[in-house]
């Protein structure tokens, strides 16, 4: 490693090179799985559970009560952003990684088994917010301890392709969840998938789970963490010291993220109710289209975060905010009034922008904060923006259209979060070819 002018200019031993790839895998599998549970919540939230856990309701207030413990989710992340980031820059990734596993996969295969309310009352929907939450907290853990994992092993040059892998996991998880409930819909009668149908992803969690823990466990600490331990250079408290000293680091996170999350909600939960409820057309259409886009953006990911190892994160990032406030009364036009082919690549178009933040974010947001806060820091800031973009997107989305009945509401929605996203990234210091694991780089000047 060559320091002196914050540039990085380092790669990997040879005998690192298996640890490397073992720690992509294993921060590509470990999110794979924990985003499959995550968006099998987010499908049945639209599908299934206004009528299963909310039967008494109207269509609408049904699917904004379901919305609604969807949103829950959201508000617990911070919260399992600040546990699991006290104790990932306290004890280390790997362990952190493997208790957010557990919590995740035993509360989704938990979420398999619920019944409904007809069958046990109130205490269904009580229920199926608790596990919400546990999930919010799983996933809220999750997300700083595995692009971690990855970035901060192999060569840093490539710092945005590595922390890529953690990313994938949305697209990939969102393919097995959303393809499994569209496989079920597709093979099954209505009545069927609603009463047992949708259940049987859910409890596939458990087998997934065997899967990851087995990676994990064979994986090591990322070797800029065990030098913060060798040298005994951990903080006592990371998180609040994080707060204290990189408050302006995690806001501005926060911010970067809103029209990279807010809309991709959208795009992939809130579309199976409205396209359904105003073209009539069939819930496998729908999912058909999510899956093709997300397919897609399995390749976009590594494609444009390596992008951002070349131009930097800042240019790349920016490029997706833009696109996505320019799309944003096209997409609802075409959802409002095109036909199905226009619908379907409306659908998977949407997938492109959010690819050109979702893939450098990763980096973007890591490179933030130094090696001894930064699994908390990032966490924070990644985590804080779920309670303001995507936790509310569904229901505030539900709840536009209800007030003023036409869907370009929801487009001046989409066009503010991208305003927003814009001006932060601005401010957010771009340290793509800097050497993070020079602590003095994040020195006030």
């Amino acid at each position: 490693m060559v320091l002196g002018d914050n540039s990085v200019t380092h790669k990997v031993a040879p005998s690192s090179k298996v640890q490397v790839r073992r720690a992509a895998l294993a921060s590509a599998v470990g999110t794979t799985i924990e985003w499959y549970d995550f968006f099998l919540y987010n499908t049945a939230a639209a599908l299934v559970f206004p009528h299963l856990f909310f039967p008494a309701s109207s269509a609408y207030a049904g699917a904004m009560q379901s919305f609604a413990t969807y949103a829950v989710g959201f508000a617990a992340r911070p919260v399992g952003a600040a546990i699991f980031g006290h104790w990932g820059d306290r004890i280390g990734r790997k362990a952190t990684l493997i208790v957010t596993l557990l919590l995740m996969g035993i509360s989704s295969g938990v979420v398999g088994m619920l019944p409904g309310t007809s069958a046990i009352g109130v205490a269904a929907p009580l229920i199926l917010v608790l596990l919400r939450l546990v999930q919010g907290i799983a996933i809220g853990g999750e997300w700083s301890g595995s692009v971690l994992l990855a970035m901060e092993w192999g060569d840093q040059r490539k710092r945005g392709l590595l922390g890529s892998f953690a990313q994938i996991g949305v697209p990939v998880g969102l393919v097995l969840g959303t393809g499994g409930m569209t496989l079920l819909s597709a093979t099954l009668s209505p009545d069927a998938f609603d009463s047992w149908g949708w259940r049987i992803p859910f409890l596939l969690s458990l087998v997934l789970v065997g899967v990851g823990l087995v990676i994990r466990l064979k994986i090591l600490e990322t070797p800029m963490f065990a030098k913060l331990v060798e040298n005994r250079q951990t903080a006592r408290t990371p998180v609040l010291d994080a707060i204290r000293h990189h408050w302006r680091e995690i806001l501005l996170s926060a911010g970067v993220r809103f029209s990279e999350q807010m809309p991709f909600y959208l795009f992939t939960s809130y579309v199976l109710i409205y396209v359904v409820s105003r073209h009539e057309f069939s819930k496998t259409f729908v999912l058909n289209a999510v899956l093709v886009g997300a397919a897609c953006e399995l390749a976009l990911i590594p494609l444009f975060s390596s992008l951002s190892d070349t131009f930097g994160r800042k240019r790349v990032y920016l490029c997706g905010a833009v696109l996505t406030g320019l799309i944003a009364f096209p997409y609802f036009t075409i959802l409002a009034h095109g036909s199905h082919a226009l619908v379907f690549v409306a659908v998977v178009v949407s997938f492109v922008p959010h690819a050109l933040q979702y893939g450098p974010q990763a980096a973007l947001i890591g490179e933030s904060f130094p090696t001894h806060l930064r699994y908390g820091g990032a966490g924070l800031g990644y985590q804080l923006a779920s309670v303001f973009a995507g936790g509310p997107a569904p229901l505030l989305a539900t709840w536009l259209l209800h007030q003023t009945g036409t869907p370009y509401a929801i487009s001046g929605y989409i066009i503010l979060s991208a305003v927003v996203t814009v001006l932060c990234v601005i401010f957010l210091k771009d340290r793509s070819k800097a050497d993070i694991d020079d602590a003095s780089i994040y020195q006030r000047t």
